[in-house]
């Protein structure tokens, strides 16, 4: 939750002579059709694809629907990928009393979709309200912060229990703001679905089924009314049907890994366009530490070392997705001083070294030729994946033939997102391929794969020396200590594998100019331009035009 729960990656695979068999065959799911030739067309929009849709706009739930968050809810502000602090339903804001007081200036102009203003009262109630319903503080901004609070309608200032720059992002960037009026009366915002949203974004929900859901421009928007006046959300069941819909152009903005998409998608048609950008974190294997053979290094270390990352990238992933470095985070040129220059740069591929190690720490063959501990367990595990997203199932056959292929037997399990997510996050599971997040630095990918009880530590990593350094890199605002602080959590990541890092994820993202221009792109990348990204995929919607 690339982090972590608004940031999901959508993939799926389709070959290119399926792709022409089912195009033949009118294999095709249709979208609700255009209005009349005298009419805006409605953007159709495919953030994801599973099948038909559970009804839930909850900005607290891991499962609300797509476009909840962006479209309908804001946070203050937008940190996009060029570096810039885009203004949303903040201004600016400042830090005085040595970084211990934060002090956010609001929009005078921001409404809630039924028309009544937007003002501080909300601000401080929706940050109460994660004090008091702490499952709804996945960046735990309550254990940083010591109060919040109105200074008049247009000014919210947050206190700190000390100097903590770091937590900026995490207030500034990804809370998103509710209505007082609304919520208050909402008695578990955990349980509630939310089935009449009203947030300050640019559309608003109109109609609902488990096929589609549709939403409409918000007349009352403070950044004015967006030009494309609907967003239409269709389920799709498959892969097939997703993919043929998007080459007949019957999807306007998706996010699919597509083999030879060249061939397949972009050169058929001018207005067929793609830009993967890049997200900084990998793609990993999770290993969850409570499980006592996974809980051994040398287990973790032979997984490593038995994987071909190289292969993965290739036959997995087409080779858009490059093999991954041990610190598990990609950095522009640019930003090369937040990496260890003491660390290696890439992973070692030596299943030789990986079985010899494994015999060093007492495992021995059976008679099937998987390796078993001193205590007669086997090294055998599952490996949780997304049914559907079928690169990384492709990754995950992979990697389970590697391991195979040493001695340690794992069955690739591919699950419904649903109940994948559900078994990753609450630590039911023994391998999961999952993403990590990303964030201005290194910091935030390492704050929420170590913090303990921190939202993507799914791995229940828990260790003095990480903690420690977290602690320290939010407590100063000098760089250089922070970068140093940096070092000690890659050298947790590189030594001690928690996670292991396989390749390096991409925004997918493809889209259509037929009807609408002004999408980013890498000469323009104002925005990140994956459809399921928030709050970008309501910054992007907001600046398409019709053409």
């Amino acid at each position: 939750m690339k982090g972590g729960s608004n940031v999901l990656k959508k993939r799926w695979v389709y070959s290119v002579a399926a792709l022409l068999t089912l195009s033949m065959m009118g294999v095709a799911q249709d979208s609700l059709a255009a209005s009349s030739s005298n009419q805006q067309p409605p953007l159709i929009m495919v953030p994801g694809q599973g099948g038909q849709f559970q009804e839930n706009f909850s900005p607290f739930s891991t499962s609300a629907l797509q476009g909840t968050l962006g479209l309908i809810y804001q946070p203050l502000f937008y940190f996009n990928p060029s570096g810039q602090t885009v203004p949303l339903l903040g201004q600016s804001f400042v830090w005085s009393d040595h970084a211990k007081v934060l002090t956010v200036n609001l929009k005078h102009n921001v409404k809630w979709s039924n028309g009544t203003p937007m003002t501080s009262t909300d601000v401080v109630f929706s940050f109460d309200l994660l004090k008091k319903f702490p499952q709804l503080d996945g960046s735990q901004i309550w254990k940083v912060i010591s109060g919040v609070r109105a200074k008049g309608p247009f000014q919210v200032q947050f206190t700190f229990q000390t100097p903590n720059s770091a937590y900026a992002y995490y207030i500034l960037g990804t809370t998103y703001i509710v209505p007082q009026r609304v919520w208050k009366n909402v008695s578990d915002p955990t349980k509630s679905l939310n089935l009449h949203p009203m947030g300050t974004g640019p559309y608003i929900l109109v109609s609902f089924t488990p096929e589609m859901y549709q939403f409409m421009a918000n007349p009352v928007y403070w950044n004015g009314a967006p030009k494309v006046k609907r967003v239409d959300f269709p389920a799709y069941s498959g892969n097939e049907s997703t993919t043929l819909a998007l080459v007949q152009g019957k999807i306007d903005w998706t996010g699919l890994f597509i083999p030879h998409i060249d061939q397949v998608y972009s050169n058929r048609s001018p207005y067929n366009q793609y830009w993967f950008s890049d997200f900084g974190g990998a793609n990993m294997i999770y290993t969850n530490l409570q499980n006592p053979l996974l809980k051994q290094l040398p287990v973790r270390e032979a997984i490593s070392l038995a994987i071909n990352r190289q292969k993965v990238s290739q036959l997995g992933e087409y080779g858009y997705e490059p093999p991954a470095t041990p610190t598990g985070y990609a950095l522009p040129p640019a930003a090369k001083a937040w990496t260890d220059p003491k660390l290696p740069t890439q992973f070692q591929y030596n299943p030789a070294r990986a079985i010899k190690i494994l015999e060093q720490a007492g495992f021995k063959k059976n008679a099937q030729g998987v390796f078993v501990s001193k205590n007669g367990q086997p090294l055998s595990f599952t490996l949780d994946v997304v049914s559907g997203w079928t690169d990384w199932d492709a990754d995950c056959s992979i990697v389970a033939s590697e391991l195979s292929s040493i001695g340690i037997k794992v069955q690739v399990q591919q699950l419904a997102f649903g109940a994948y997510y559900q078994n990753l996050s609450t630590g039911h599971f023994q391998l999961g391929m999952s993403w990590s997040g990303s964030g201005p630095t290194p910091f935030y990918m390492y704050q929420s794969l170590f913090q303990p009880n921190g939202s993507g530590n799914w791995d229940h990593w828990n260790n003095a020396v990480t903690t420690k350094a977290l602690y320290n890199y939010e407590h100063t605002s000098n760089v250089k200590k922070q970068q140093q602080d940096v070092y000690v959590l890659e050298d947790a990541m590189v030594k001690s594998l928690p996670y292991i890092p396989l390749v390096y994820g991409v925004g997918w993202n493809e889209y259509s100019t037929k009807n609408f221009v002004g999408w980013p792109n890498a000469a323009n990348p104002y925005a990140q331009g994956s459809p399921w990204v928030s709050p970008s995929n309501g910054i992007i919607l907001s600046q398409l035009r019709p053409r």
